[in-house]
Order: C-alpha cells, then structure tokens, then sequence
C-alpha cells in the first residue's frame, strides 16, 4: 500500500473523539446520540474506502483530519432535515411524466388530503349506521355513477389492479390473451410476467398483428378461467393489423360462461376527441359493452392520485373484494380523499377541464398556450439574468404516462440561450435551483414548454435561472 494511503489511513479519528468535537457544536439539537454516532461511523468508513479506491492525483484532495471529517459528519446530519422528495417545475411538455410525478392533484384534492390527514375520520365507520363501514363507500358510488359500473373497488395502482383480478378469476386456470397485447409498461411492468405472479396461466392467441375470433374460441377449454383483453394504450400497431373487438370476446364469454376482463391501462371518463386528441375509450363505453370487468390508473388520464380501479358487475367485483390479496393491496385515507376530490370534478365536463391539471394541459388550446410563453418571456428579459436571449417557438408536447403514444400536441416553448453557458450545463444547474426547474435541451438552447407549466411558477423558473446563471 502507498504510503499516503498509510499515512492518511492512520490519521482517521476515533469515533468517540469526533462525538467529543461534536457534543461541543451542539449536535444533539438535530439528531439523536445512536442516529450520530451512526452517522460518525459511516462518515470514516466511506473515507476509508475512498482513501483505498483513490488514484495518486486524487490523494492529493483527500484529508483526515478530524475537523474535515467532523465537517462531513454536520453536511450528513444538516442533509437528513431536507427534504428528498420535492415540488418541481416540469418544463418538459411531457403532462403526465411517470419521473416528474404523473397527473398534479386538483387544489380540492390536496385539501381534502390535509383535512382528513389531520385528524380522525369515518375511513371505515357508516356515520348514519354507528358501526363499522366499507374503506370504499366513500368513492364507490361516484365511480358507479360517473363509469356505469354496477360496483367498484380501489387498490394502491393499476398493476395491483391487475394482479387482484388475474388471481381472482384465472388463479391455477388459463387466461386467454391475444399475442399483441402483452404489453410492457415503465418500471419493466409485463403483463405476462404478473399472469405469473397472479397463479394465472398464460394462454397466447393469434400474432402481434393479427388476432381473430376463431383465435380466442379454438383456445377456450376446460382450464379457462378468464378471456383478457389489453387496451395498448402505450403503443399502437398499424399496418397489417387485425383484433377482436370487446363486443365480440363479450359475446364468446357469455356463451361459455367465462368472465371477460379488459385492462384499459391509462384510462379515461370523458371523450377528449372534440378538444383534438385520438379517441380513446371512456370506460363508461367500454363497461356498455357488456364486458365484466374493467381496470385503470387514477393519476394517469383520470388526473387524479395514483390508484388502481376496478369496476364491473356485482358479482365479479363481490369475488375480488373477499380475495385476501385485496387487503394488501388497499389504498390508504389520503388517497380515499384526493380520489374521491379527483372524481367529483368530473360531475360536470367544464369543471374537470378547468380543474385538473392533466386535463387542462391535454386540452389547452394552442393559442393560450402561447400567449403564456410570450408572458413567461417578457417576464424571463425584465427580472432573469442578462446577457440570454429567449425565443418563443411552436413545438410539439407529449400526453406522457403510457397515453395517447401516437400523439403530438401543438405547443409553444420559450428557447432560452446563454453565450457562456452551454444548453447541458444550463439544464444541469436549472435542476440543482431551490426549486428545481426541469426542462429540455435542444442543440444550442434550452426549451421551456409551456404546456405543462402554469403562471404561478414564473417566478420559481425566473430564479432558478439567476441561480444557474450565477452559480
């Protein structure tokens, strides 16, 4: 071993000489004695394999001495008070970015969340009954009456969604699926990896192009317990293209007397054809189908918190509730109450549309978003920092989320160009600000989509730039 790696090796302090330095700094005012003699610990020992793991030119930088070292003990204690998890302006015209937190919540949604968080509530109590009560009550009926549902059930997301009913309906039995609906979302999610979590079977029909009816009806047999359909709502097939449509697979169902599921993945309640976007099916035009069964995300169209719901006829939903599976995968109050805020928006289209960001930005029409762009830009020249030039431009955003992939959304973007930053370094240090700002890089600028931000955000982007300007 080098030398200098000895030498500095040999210099790390003890720990309880570092507590010593500590004590006298007061460090007990932020965290307890075992949480910092723990942090003491980690501190050497990531300064041992450091020493170990350096290079030559690096030893020169590294130091033991007991001050730098009890100095990196106040960052680690100071860096566990901050908060990890933080609010952001995404700038990225991506609305519902799985990385950025998908559909914001509704000013409604938050408060109910803060209202129910801070106190008891009637999660499982009938108020009118005095007795025990369903955790679901609360958002059952809405969801029936906003969907067409005879019931409905709510779990933690829309893969918990799936896994409950493929274990419901296919456990140890066949679930009869068509080739090109084995479908991957983010996070590595397959479908045919929880039919193998779920004890279902996979029975694949048909090809990736081209699935018909006789394909579904040759592979039912004994051992089926479910015919599935998937809504590839993250990806299209065009071309040479061919798939049973639901009202069909209803009808095979009903005459073997097999239950027929449709996962809708990012699903919607109201048409968004009329504002300029592809259909794509509502669930209410889905469950009047016949089908039994239907599953989707809460915070991907819907715009509301992230949850998996399920809704279909009484019987089938009555099976899935008594599942054991069901419990582990139950949504807590705070989601109760933001889905709950979430669904009574759509009691009327003009109030979900103005009230649920997602909703909003989906629809938006291209003329106010530029109007916000040339406000961001006025304000961006009179308070930013000088010597950037900001461009408004027309540009294209993204639905985001496993929806709509097909689909461009006109845009409008503020360019914003420094001649001593480049659009990397920009973008990295918009992202350390004190409230970040994230956007996207574009050969020599960055671009500001004003899709997805609001005016009440101006001013947080206005000084991050100051910060990464200056910084």
């Amino acid at each position: 071993m080098d030398d200098r790696k000895k030498a500095l090796l040999k210099n790390l302090p003890k720990i309880d000489d570092l507590i010593g330095l500590l004590e006298k700094k007061d460090v007990y005012a932020k965290a307890s004695r075992d949480l910092v003699r723990d942090v003491c610990r980690d501190t050497v020992q990531t300064l041992r394999e450091t020493i170990l793991a350096a290079s030559d030119k690096e030893l020169s930088r590294i130091t033991s001495e007991a001050a730098s070292v009890v100095a990196a003990v106040e960052a680690a204690i100071d860096g566990l008070h901050q908060y990890k998890l933080k609010r952001l302006v995404n700038a990225t015209g991506v609305i519902l970015h799985t990385n950025l937190g998908r559909a914001p919540l509704c000013p409604e949604a938050v408060e109910r969340i803060a209202e129910v968080g801070r106190g008891y509530s009637n999660l499982e109590f009938n108020l009118e009954k005095g007795e025990r009560g369903l955790r679901y009550d609360s958002v059952s009926r809405l969801l029936c009456l906003l969907t067409g549902a005879e019931d409905a059930l709510v779990v933690n997301n829309n893969a918990a969604a799936v896994l409950l009913v493929l274990n419901t309906l296919a456990e140890r039995k066949e679930a009869v699926v068509s080739r090109g609906e084995l479908i991957e979302i983010g996070g590595e999610f397959r479908i045919p990896d929880v039919m193998s979590k779920s004890n279902g079977i996979l029975r694949e029909v048909g090809t990736t192009n081209r699935t018909r009816l006789s394909d579904y009806e040759k592979a039912i047999g004994p051992e089926t317990g479910v015919i599935l359909k998937v809504h590839t709502s993250n990806y299209r097939i065009v071309g040479f293209t061919e798939e049973t449509d639901l009202l069909s697979l209803v009808a095979l169902g009903k005459h073997h007397g097999i239950p027929v599921y449709d996962d809708l993945g990012s699903g919607c309640l109201m048409d968004l054809s009329p504002y300029g976007l592809q259909h794509e099916p509502t669930v209410r035009e889905v469950l009047e189908t016949g089908v039994d069964v239907v599953t989707f995300s809460g915070d991907k169209l819907l715009g509301g918190p992230q949850a998996g719901l399920i809704v279909g006829k009484t019987d089938v939903i009555a099976r899935i509730k008594k599942n054991p599976l069901n419990r582990a995968l139950r949504i807590d109050k705070f989601t109760l109450a933001a889905l709950e805020a979430t669904l009574m928006q759509y009691l009327t289209t003009a109030r979900a549309l103005a009230n649920l960001r997602a909703l909003k930005a989906l629809t938006e029409p291209l003329a106010d978003v530029k109007k916000r762009a040339k406000k961001l830009a006025g304000k961006l020249k009179r308070v930013g920092p000088p010597d950037i030039s900001y461009t408004i431009k027309e540009d294209k955003s993204a639905a985001g989320g496993g929806s709509l992939p097909t689909q461009d959304i006109p845009t409008a973007v503020v360019a914003v160009k420094s001649a001593a930053i480049s659009p990397s370094r920009l973008e990295a240090r918009l992202r350390r600000a004190a409230v970040p700002v994230i956007v996207r890089v574009n050969e020599e600028e960055i671009l500001i989509d004003l899709r997805t931000v609001s005016e009440e955000e101006f001013q947080w982007i206005a000084d991050a730039l100051v910060f990464a300007v200056g910084s």
